[in-house]
């Protein structure tokens, strides 16, 4: 029997078979209008709620969302097919089937697009914690997500706090 707050167990296998049962979720970044990511959330379809595990696909041209760093949440990307050019700090890497990348917290800003004429298959992944702060560092920008809720800041105009003891 399950409470009221607790939602009902979905099953622990997600089959290869059932991926195409599952609709592809399309995502883009509100502020990189080259962005466009699809795919599904396998880590939705066993319920996981502490780690996001997803199938992804850039199409030729496009990008994953944009330059950014995370403060709490640690992330990983897997290449499984095409190629693609991973910026990683202030270097771009192309990158293939079987590279691997993590960013471990504070991480070093990353990115992901897709400039050749085959789309690029990925495992994205990392940690989903209730609060999470990035920063886009190529927009001073700071993201701030509670939950579900988020708002984006000019880190220029954030107002600086010193702590003193009395």
């Amino acid at each position: 029997m399950t409470s009221e707050k607790e939602a009902p167990r979905k099953p622990s296998l997600f089959r290869a078979a059932d991926h195409a049962k599952v609709p592809e979720a399309s995502q883009s970044h509100p502020l990189n209008p080259n962005s466009l990511v699809r795919g599904i959330s396998l880590s939705e379809q066993v319920g996981l709620r502490r780690m996001g595990f997803h199938l992804l696909r850039i199409p030729p041209g496009k990008e994953s969302f944009i330059l950014h760093s995370h403060q709490t949440e640690e992330e990983f990307i897997y290449i499984l097919s095409g190629r693609g050019i991973a910026e990683v700090g202030d270097e771009s890497h192309e990158v293939g089937p079987g590279d691997f990348m993590g960013f471990p917290t504070p991480s070093v800003a990353h990115h992901l697009r897709n400039p050749f004429e085959q789309e690029l298959v990925y495992i994205s992944g990392g940690e989903r914690h209730e609060v999470e702060v990035a920063d886009f560092p190529s927009l001073g920008k700071r993201l701030v997500r509670m939950g579900m809720q988020a708002a984006i800041y000019e880190v220029a105009e954030g107002q600086k706090l010193s702590w003193s003891e009395e």
